[in-house]
């Protein structure tokens, strides 16, 4: 209800996006999704190196997963080889949303 996500690999290296709906939700969500907040929803993530890339004239948020594929897709058995569904796995996970942005 408060941001979109979409995700993808490079390699072993996964990238998720995220982006807010509104200047309000931009707002919780630039304080909010830090780097250790990231580790903490996606615990496969917590001992890989995590880059968040903050686009303000986007609303976005974009973080770089490194190795969570291993050597790639074709090395992978992970149940999403090419990291289509992190996004949602993200989005998935149970946070505080403060009420006025629902």
């Amino acid at each position: 209800l408060v941001a979109g996500a979409r995700s993808g690999d490079k390699g072993g290296d996964a990238n998720v996006g995220v982006w807010a709906l509104s200047g309000d939700a931009w707002r919780w969500l630039a304080h909010t999704l830090t780097v250790d907040r990231i580790r903490e929803l996606l615990p496969e993530s917590a001992d890989l190196t995590v880059t968040r890339h903050v686009l303000p004239h986007l609303r976005a948020l974009n973080f770089t997963v490194e190795g969570i594929l291993g050597e790639g897709v074709a090395a992978q058995a992970r149940f999403d080889p090419q990291a289509k569904a992190l996004g949602e796995w993200l989005r998935s996970r149970h946070l505080d949303i403060p009420e006025a942005l629902l």
